[in-house]
């Protein structure tokens, strides 16, 4: 599983006008499933997530989690994360899971973080989506559950 993390001050998603989303201080994850990831994969990101400590501190240090601050998260699936350019400029979706295995590990995912009482918002699974948001910082972080970056 591939995620990326923003830290915003504000985030929304919608589909065909429609908000699905919606969340002020916290972070919005970007979810990509892929092929062989299992809720191992997704364990790993939960945790990685709930503890990630990139907001600032009274000393404006990144120390603290999105808990630490109040914070609630939005997390909006995108199987585009696995998308591979490497030869040539039409990118191939090959690595990224098919929809069923991902929509179940993106809503186990989703389930990982409620569980933990924070707030959490999300998308539409396999819709067209808009998503607008403030990145406070800006502030962007990759993780990968194979680790691969």
């Amino acid at each position: 599983m591939r995620i990326v993390i923003q830290r915003v001050s504000r985030a929304r998603v919608s589909v065909n006008g429609e908000t699905t989303g919606e969340i002020e201080r916290g972070l919005l994850v970007l979810l990509g499933v892929g092929t062989g990831d299992t809720r191992v994969d997704a364990d790993y990101l939960a945790e990685k997530t709930i503890g990630l400590r990139i907001f600032e501190d009274a000393g404006g240090k990144m120390n603290l989690a999105v808990a630490d601050v109040g914070g609630a998260v939005l997390i909006v699936s995108q199987f585009t994360l696995y998308g591979d350019v490497r030869r040539g400029k039409r990118p191939s979706f090959d690595g990224a899971a098919a929809p069923q295995q991902a929509r179940e590990l993106y809503e186990y995912f989703v389930e990982k973080i409620r569980a933990v009482g924070l707030p959490c918002e999300s998308g539409r699974f396999q819709e067209t989506m808009q998503v607008e948001l403030v990145n406070e910082g800006p502030v962007t972080i990759l993780l990968d559950s194979k680790k691969d970056f």
